[in-house]
């Protein structure tokens, strides 16, 4: 649903974007994801055709950004960082506006006003100045507004910065039922992680305006650890059996904490059996073994520099 293709965009001096490639499928939640100035809005913004890139090329739903910007604008549902609304109007009129900027018929706007307010618990405030509405009223508004016509795409930036813990859950849920139930294909740029972890079906991570790497939480542990990491719990760590799990030579990086030992190994199914044996063969007994997951947080500050 959107192909990005070596897209760089300057400002001044300042290198925004650059050499940005990734596609997005039907569907799909792509998560955008990088520190604050890292390249996400401006990459939203090209997409959404309210800028242009300097270099490279980009197909959002099928259209080209710089031949077809306004095919690509129908196909869209944008939801800036800072939504925007007229807050001397109220939900309903703002949506009204919008609506009719998109052509819609007046029955077409009633309708999908009605159910969308109600789908995002403001139905009941309809009729209040948004001027009024908390940060978290006027997030459900924006993606209202954005959905008003019922576009395939959707692109989000930073959805739930700002946002108290129980808006951000609500804006997820939201986003999540979107692609799940809707099939609508959502672009979500963010800087949070566990965001990030809990919806996107694939992740591109950016920084300085580099893509620095693309794919699923699982594809990105196994192209950036090349080892697994273990806990052992066993019933007598004696130091006679830590010399003898160093001394397979297969462990990186043991950890005793009590009864719990915590080692890397290269290759799990190559390196566990032997690592047993020698516990076993020193009188220790195994209480249970487990693979300890390699978090989003540990690749990403991996990648940014910050996790050895």
């Amino acid at each position: 649903m959107i192909t990005a293709e070596q897209l760089t965009k300057r400002f001044k001096k300042t290198t925004a974007l650059n050499n940005a490639t990734f596609h997005v499928k039907e569907g799909e939640i792509f998560g955008y994801l990088g520190p604050n100035g890292a390249g996400k809005t401006t990459t939203a913004r090209i997409l959404a055709c309210l800028i242009k890139p300097d270099k490279g090329r980009a197909q959002v739903g099928g259209y080209n950004i710089l031949e077809e910007p306004e095919k690509v604008r129908i196909n869209i549902g944008l939801i800036p960082e800072v939504p925007g609304h007229y807050e001397r109007l109220t939900a309903i009129e703002n949506l009204q506006y919008y609506g009719r900027l998109y052509e819609l018929t007046e029955e077409e706007i009633k309708y999908n006003i009605r159910k969308l307010l109600t789908e995002m618990d403001l139905w009941e405030k309809r009729d209040m100045k948004v001027g009024t509405y908390s940060r978290g009223m006027k997030q459900k508004l924006a993606i209202a507004r954005a959905l008003l016509h019922n576009p395939p795409i959707l692109i989000l930036d930073e959805p739930t910065a700002g946002l108290d813990p129980a808006a951000q859950k609500k804006i997820r849920d939201i986003i999540r039922e979107l692609s799940r139930k809707r099939r609508h294909t959502v672009f979500l740029c963010t800087h949070n992680l566990n965001e990030a972890e809990i919806l996107c079906d694939r992740i591109a991570i950016i920084n300085h305006g580099r893509i620095i790497t693309e794919g699923g939480t699982d594809k990105l542990r196994k192209d950036l650890w090349s080892y697994r990491e273990y806990e052992l719990k066993i019933t007598n760590p004696t130091p006679q059996i830590i010399k003898a799990i160093r001394e397979t030579g297969r462990c990186l990086d043991i950890k005793v904490n009590g009864n719990k030992i915590r080692y890397k190994v290269a290759d799990p199914e190559r390196d566990n059996p032997l690592i047993i044996e020698n516990i076993v063969k020193n009188g220790g007994k195994i209480v249970s073994c487990n693979e300890i997951e390699i978090t989003l947080e540990k690749i990403y500050l991996k990648i940014l520099g910050e996790e050895k």
